[in-house]
Order: C-alpha cells, then structure tokens, then sequence
C-alpha cells in the first residue's frame, strides 16, 4: 500500500509560526523534502528534529518526482516543506502532488502561513475575493502585458514582488490599473514587518526614494472598487490641473489624469465637467 504524501507549511519569518501538528509530521515522516537543506536544518535543529533532509527544488524537481513516487509505492511518509511558507505556493510541489495522485498515494495537507494571505488581512482591502498571480514578470513589457491582462478582474489583485522592482511594478500598475487603493507589505512576521497604504500613485512616489528590502507583498484594490479613487483628497478636477501646470495641454492633462484614476476618458470627462461646475 502507497505511503502518504505531507504538505507541510513552515514560517515565513518568524519561527514560532508553526503548528504543533507540523512539528509531529516532521518527527515521523520517513524523509523531509526541502528547497534548501541548509535553510530547513535551521527550522529543525531549533525544534531539536533530526530527520532526514532531501533537497526538492525547481532544477530537480522532475528527477526527484520520479525518486520520491517510488519511496512512497514501498510505504514510506514523505513531508514535502519550502524554504518559507506553504510548499506549492509560487514554489516546487505540483509535480510530486501529481504524482501521489497518479500512483494512489494519499496527500495530507498541513496548514500554516502564506505570505500572500497574511499581506491580504492586513491590506484593509477587501478579500472576499481575491486573485494571487505570484511574482510579476521581470520585464517591463511582458510585466506591463500581465497587468493587461488582469485589469478587470474582479478581485482583490496580489503579486509577489521584489525589493529591487517594487518601484518599476507600482508605476507600471499606476500607469496600466489607474490610480487604485494599494498596500506593500514587506518582510511580514520579522522584525522589521511593515505594511504601507496608499494609492498607487502616492506609492509609487514613496519608493522611489524609500529603500525597501526584503520579501514583499503588493496587494491592490479590485477593479471600480465603488470609484473609492474618485474620492481622493484630490479630485480629477484638481489633479487635471496639477498636470495642465506641468506644461500639458488640457485634454492631454485630462487623458493621463482619466489613466490615473481607472477611468475612461469619457468617464473622466463626465466627472471633471461635474466637478467643474459644482465649484
């Protein structure tokens, strides 16, 4: 009979964030597969578990598939663990739950912390629904297409950034979302833990010069989020023009001010008319 296959969250910063349950698994499992030996021997030998570490990682994650299938089909446990959080989430692990299923293996997941749900909670945005879409590309325009293509969804939006593109990523998701509610959490669970608010435009302008280090978290509002841009302490009329002061012309200052704030041009059109006229 096939053994069993754990998934097994660990911390994602703070050591103490593990489950009592977690901890049994690791003891009894009959191997650890880990991204990283020397990072997992931390979490184990602080927890005083001496269990047997093979490395599982995205270079040989095909390779030891195949090996741990056949572990399992002689009736061993194995206790699949990332480097942080829960195994799967934005690292290896499909291919060996694909695998216990294939060859009738049971898969026993055993819950913890993600950094993407934490970053949700604390966003003060809604999460009723929610969109997670990993780490944004690195390059400018497949970055840009990707945030295209995500526009209308209708969920909270959250990626996996790092600290050396943040700011390129909140101005390609001012330019291409509009000027949504936002949050960057960074380095959650550890000592410097932090979580900014902001618009994305107020964002975007933070990072640019605040360096920001460690792993973060961007959660953005979903699309027309009841306008909640729109009500701004600035509004469209005063932002046009702040732009038409740069040296634009009005309809240009009204189409990058319309991009701004998630709206049409027409949108923007209607609304800055309204305002213009309630002075």
């Amino acid at each position: 009979m096939p053994g069993t296959l754990y998934l097994v969250a660990t911390p994602i910063g703070n050591l103490q964030d593990i489950s009592f349950r977690a901890l049994e698994t690791l003891k009894n499992v009959d191997v650890i597969a880990c991204e990283d030996t020397r990072h997992t021997r931390k979490l184990l030998n602080f927890y005083s578990i001496t269990n047997k570490l093979i490395s599982y990682h995205e270079h040989n994650e095909s390779e030891r598939a195949e090996e741990f299938a056949q572990r399992l089909q002689l009736g061993e446990s194995i206790a699949i663990v990332s480097d942080a959080g829960t195994p799967g989430i934005n690292d290896p692990g499909f291919r060996m739950v694909q695998k216990a299923h294939e060859i009738g293996a049971a898969v026993v997941p055993v819950p913890g912390a993600a950094a993407f749900v934490n970053a949700a909670i604390a966003s003060g945005l809604p999460i009723d629904s929610l969109f997670f879409g990993g780490f944004l590309p690195s390059r400018k325009g497949e970055r840009r297409k990707r945030l295209a293509e995500v526009k209308a969804v209708p969920a909270t939006l959250i990626f996996y950034e790092s600290p050396h593109r943040l700011c390129k990523s909140l101005t390609d998701c001012l330019e291409i979302l509009g000027n949504r509610q936002a949050a960057v959490a960074r380095e959650l669970t550890k000592l410097h833990e932090e979580i900014v608010r902001g618009n994305l435009r107020e964002l975007s302008v933070k990072y640019l010069s605040a360096i920001s280090k460690g792993e973060i978290v961007l959660v953005i509002e979903r699309s027309g989020e009841g306008k909640s841009v729109v009500k701004d302490e600035r509004s469209l009329n005063e932002r046009v023009k702040e732009i038409e002061a740069e040296g634009n012309d009005h309809m240009t200052a009204l189409k990058k001010a319309a991009k701004e704030f998630g709206l049409s041009k027409s949108e923007a059109y209607r609304i800055f008319q309204g305002q213009y006229y309630m002075r």
